[in-house]
């Protein structure tokens, strides 16, 4: 249990050293960009895209400004609900996540998969997706 505590602490720092380094990017714009290029037509809500990116509504609002104003996602209203807002990516957001994606890569196989050896990784992506998705069934 101190293992994976201390896992949960590090992980995100050094990934984030490393995209910090090698592309003036941190690892919470990154997942940004990436949870929006994974979304439908690169839209997500920004309530759902802050619970995505384990985020309080306000760092996100704080965090798409910043995004917007590289030019990497637009902010607009939501046509459902016009109270809310929407996060789109855009071209120059979709060039920029791929333009980081082989130093992320290479973070995730230094830091994660070097030490893994001969686990089966199906099984531990498995158990870790059953750890993740246990509390919603209570």
């Amino acid at each position: 249990m101190r293992a994976l505590g201390r896992l949960l602490l590090v992980l995100p720092r050094a990934m984030n050293a490393d995209l910090e380094a090698d592309q003036r990017m941190t690892l919470s714009e990154y997942s940004v960009l990436r949870h929006l290029s994974e979304s439908a037509h690169g839209r997500m809500r920004m309530s759902e895209l802050a619970q995505s990116c384990d985020m309080s509504l306000s760092g996100m609002t704080r965090l798409a400004a910043k995004l917007e104003s590289l030019g990497y996602l637009n902010r607009v209203k939501c046509d459902e609900d016009a109270r809310g807002w929407n996060a789109v990516l855009t071209e120059k957001g979709l060039a920029r996540l791929r333009e980081a994606w082989p130093t992320h890569l290479t973070s995730v196989r230094r830091h994660i998969f070097d030490h893994l050896d001969a686990l089966d990784l199906d099984d531990l992506a498995a158990a870790l997706n059953k750890m993740a998705t246990s509390d919603d069934d209570h």
